[in-house]
């Protein structure tokens, strides 16, 4: 498949993602022009606040392929990916990231990611949600356990 048929079927799926009670979000996981994970956006209907599109694809595609790391692939999305859904992106090692409807798009109909994007960028004492820091000095000793693990997968 090409670009515009994956993005097609990506926005395919934004629609069937609003007629099953979610949100008008779709994206698919292609390698090689072969789509190997897809999803729509499911929030509601499985009462899953991480259930976005992308993140649905990503696991999708990450059972398919089994693996965690999908590099060489890249992801088409029906809007602009939000913070949580752009940071998966970057986790899973994707390539490149097509999308849609801009962030201004979503906005317009009730989607507002800026509070999101505003709150990454600003130290856990400036959350609008209280962050406080505990027990760091017992939590260190699995870092310590990790680091010292010879047959340890990096990701």
């Amino acid at each position: 498949m090409d670009s515009r048929e994956l993005m097609r079927r990506a926005i395919e799926l934004s629609f069937e993602g609003v007629k099953t009670g979610g949100g008008p979000f779709g994206a698919v996981v292609a390698k090689d022009g072969v789509i190997v994970g897809e999803g729509k956006n499911s929030v509601v209907p499985h009462s899953d606040p991480t259930a976005h599109a992308e993140i649905v694809a990503i696991r999708d595609a990450c059972r398919n392929l089994d693996t965690f790391d999908l590099s060489g692939c890249e992801i088409y999305s029906s809007s602009e990916p939000c913070p949580m859904c752009l940071a998966a992106v970057w986790w899973a090692r994707i390539d490149r990231i097509y999308f849609a409807n801009t962030r201004t798009d979503a906005k317009g109909i009730g989607f507002d990611d800026d509070f999101f994007y505003e709150q990454m960028c600003l130290p856990p004492s400036q959350w609008k949600i209280p962050a406080t820091q505990m027990l760091g000095n017992e939590a260190i000793a699995a870092f310590m356990e990790w680091d010292k693990k010879e047959d340890k997968i990096p990701y």
